[in-house]
This record gives structure tokens, C-alpha cells and sequence, in this order.
């Protein structure tokens, strides 16, 4: 009898510990869905914001810029240095201006001049601490563009796919970058809800597709637009044409991998030789400080020193990276 109540009272909490997990699983996973459809329609609302901003309350003078861009491109100028940085800003997605970039490198410069001189003893090699300090946060934002463009690349196969079966359904090509900002996630959702708003706003197809190409920087969707603004023109299968163009970029992002697998070794090389020294110099600062310290009274030494390894970087850089 003791076994039966002590049995049927173990099956009884196992199956209210079973329930109250099932509770609360069902609870979370109500509150998840509700936080993602908050988050795609904040999406929605701020791109639809931003659009507005841009277009409807500026619409001659975004037409103008476009126009002139397009005109540029035509024409095969190449853009300022002011320009390109402003471009890389803009396609790393940080949202952040020229004026940051610029007050940034000037505080990253001062907070390693400072320490530099006083440890030192000497103004000069304050200057190389400064040189090499100041490129630091437009080299962050480089690095955050780098991500940006692996993400467009790694979604972009899938949005093309999805825009093939939208347009098989009997939409438009609207209605196919409208699907593909709803059923994506950033940064694609983005920027293909971003061009049909601005479409929505007024301004030409060719010339928010070129505005798409220009503030993404990605060649996979460049050769996208290209291939719109022609079909446009000339007519013809449009979801054919986007379904050999995913597998072409689909190809090329493996095929960037590869590369990226075979070249390993040789950048793993550069880094461990690129460590080596400062290294080996913090390991000597510890076992023999005054041998350690006897290399600081020859500054021109540790410059050559500096500009050795930076030609070797580069020329590293050169091998292990190539487009194709």
C-alpha cells in the first residue's frame, strides 16, 4: 500500500512539474512572439520615419543628390576622399557622423600622446603614438562595415529567391522588396524597406535602386541593380533572371569561403609574426627590465622597427587578399 501512494505520488509531481513546465513555456513563448512582432513593426515605423525624413520633407533635394550621383557614376568620376569615408560610414550601418569619427581619432591621438611623453621622457615619440592611435576609430568603423557587407551577402540568395517566387505570384517588384524587409532580418530587411518606401515616396525605381546599390556598397547587389535597371529597359524573364543570379552569388559567397579556408595558414602566419615582437619584448621587460629598457634610448631603431613590420603587414595583406 505504502509503494502504491508513494508511486502514484511520484507520477502525480512529475506530471505537475511536466505541466507547469509546459506553463511557462507557453507564457515565454507568447511574450517572444510579441517581442518580435513589436520589433519588426518599430523596423517598419522607423524605415517608413526615414524615408519621410529624407524624402518627403527634402524630395527635390534627394532627387537632386540621386541624380547627381547617378550622373557621377556615368561618368565614371571617382569620389573624394571626404566622400569615400562618408561612404564607408554610411554602409557600415553605426549611424554615426563624419564630426564623431573625427572628435574620436582626435581623443584616441591625445590618450596615447600623453601617457607616451611623460613615461618616455621625450616629445618626439609622442608623435608615432599619435599617428598610429588616430586611425583607430576609422578603422572600427571599416571593421563594422566589413560585418555589415557578410551579412548582405550571406542573405542576399535567399531575398533574390524570395523576390522570384513573390514576382511568380504575380506581384511587383515592390511588392517583392516589401516581402523581403518583412520576412528578413537586418541588415537586407533594412535596406530593401528603406528603397520601397522611397519608391512609395515619389522617387523612380532606377533611381532608389541606384541609391540601394550606392548605400549598401555590396558588388553582388550592384550587379542586382544593374540587372533590373536592364531588364527594365529591355524586358524579359525577371524571376529566371533572379533565380540564376542567387546561385551565382550563392557560388561566389562559397567560393569566398574557400578562399578563406586556404588562406588560413598564411594569415595566422602574419599575426603570430606581427605579435612576436612586442611580445618577446613584454617577456624581456620581466625577466631583464634594464635590457628591456636600453631599447627606448634608440628611438629611430624602434621606428625602422615599426616600419618593417608595417611593409610586411601590407605585403602579407597583398597575398592572402585578392577579388576575383
Amino acid at each position: 500500500m505504502i509503494l502504491t501512494v508513494i508511486a502514484f505520488t511520484f507520477v502525480a509531481s512529475v506530471a505537475m512539474v511536466f505541466a507547469g513546465n509546459m506553463v511557462v513555456s507557453d507564457v515565454l513563448e507568447r511574450n517572444r512572439k510579441q517581442k518580435l512582432l513589436q520589433l519588426e513593426s518599430e523596423l517598419v515605423k522607423r524605415n517608413k520615419q526615414r524615408a519621410r525624413n529624407e524624402a518627403a520633407s527634402k524630395q527635390e533635394r534627394t532627387l537632386g543628390s540621386l541624380a547627381h550621383q547617378a550622373v557621377v557614376e556615368s561618368n565614371a568620376e571617382k569620389p573624394t576622399l571626404t566622400e569615400r569615408i562618408k561612404e564607408m560610414i554610411e554602409q557600415s550601418g553605426t549611424g554615426i557622423s563624419t564630426q564623431a569619427i573625427i572628435a574620436a581619432g582626435a581623443l584616441c591621438s591625445l590618450a596615447a600622446t600623453v601617457p607616451t611623453v611623460l613615461l618616455l621622457q621625450d616629445f618626439l615619440l609622442g608623435i608615432p603614438a599619435a599617428l598610429v592611435a588616430a586611425p583607430l576609430p576609422l578603422l572600427w568603423v571599416k571593421h563594422k562595415r566589413k560585418q555589415r557587407l557578410e551579412a548582405l551577402s550571406s542573405q542576399l540568395p535567399d531575398a533574390l529567391e524570395l523576390m522570384s517566387r513573390v514576382l511568380r505570384a504575380g506581384q511587383t517588384i515592390t511588392q517583392a522588396m516589401l516581402a523581403v524587409g518583412q520576412e528578413f532580418k537586418p541588415p537586407i530587411a533594412s535596406e530593401f524597406l528603406y528603397c520601397y518606401e522611397q519608391q512609395n515616396l515619389g522617387i523612380s525605381t532606377d533611381m532608389a535602386l541606384r541609391d540601394l546599390a550606392k548605400r549598401t556598397g555590396l558588388l553582388e547587389i550592384k550587379i542586382f541593380v544593374l540587372a533590373l535597371i536592364i531588364h527594365r529597359q529591355s524586358g524579359g524573364n525577371l524571376t529566371e533572371l533572379l533565380d540564376k543570379l542567387a546561385n551565382i552569388i550563392r557560388e561566389r559567397y562559397k567560393m569566398r569561403g574557400k578562399v578563406k579556408a586556404l588562406t588560413a595558414e598564411g594569415r595566422l602566419q602574419a599575426a603570430i609574426l606581427l605579435g612576436l615582437p612586442p611580445a618577446m619584448y613584454c617577456l624581456l621587460l620581466l625577466i631583464s627590465r634594464p635590457y628591456a629598457l636600453e631599447l627606448l634610448n634608440h628611438p629611430k631603431l624602434i621606428f625602422g622597427c615599426l616600419v618593417s613590420m608595417t611593409f610586411g603587414a601590407l605585403w602579407i595583406r597583398k597575398i592572402v587578399n585578392f577579388d576575383f
